[in-house]
């Protein structure tokens, strides 16, 4: 291990040292991937009650999103040393993308008539999830190896 590694890169986003981002990101992952088995569930029912699951789940992973987002970007302007970390780049902008896919997906969800999963937005659905594979492996990647959040060992 290397000197940062074993300090760890504290957060700037924190409540008495605990870093924030971790805490929220669980929600709108939670919520998002629930929105992709609720797709699947219409898919397999054609019942719209997993329709309209699938339109609150995605409008709400959208909230807890954005919420995850400023804890995150917090500690992504407040660090030189976090930003200097390439996949912590690919780890933001994966995110931001999943978060426009979704946005969309909430968009033609809410913009017709019929309560229905259509083709496109099972295909967002399955592509946030995808996204979120790859950002939440660098997420751990950034934590577990990097030190990103953690709080120093030692005096």
């Amino acid at each position: 291990m290397n000197a940062e590694t074993d300090h760890g890169l504290r957060s700037t986003a924190a409540i008495a040292g605990h870093p924030i981002h971790p805490l929220l990101v669980v929600f709108p992952i939670a919520f998002l991937i629930g929105a992709f088995l609720s797709d699947l569930a219409f898919y397999g029912t054609s019942d719209s009650f997993w329709a309209r699951v699938s339109e609150w789940l995605v409008g709400a992973g959208l909230v807890g999103g954005a919420v995850a987002a400023v804890a995150g970007f917090i500690d992504f302007i407040a660090s030189e040393r976090i930003r200097s970390l390439s996949i912590v780049w690919y780890h933001f902008l994966g995110n931001a993308v999943a978060l426009v896919l979704s946005a969309i997906s909430l968009y033609l969800r809410t913009s017709g008539e019929a309560v229905t999963v259509t083709g496109t937005e099972l295909v967002l659905s399955i592509l946030v999830v995808l996204i979120f594979l790859v950002t939440g492996w660098l997420g751990g990647e950034l934590v577990f190896r990097h030190g990103v959040g953690r709080a120093p060992l030692g005096p």
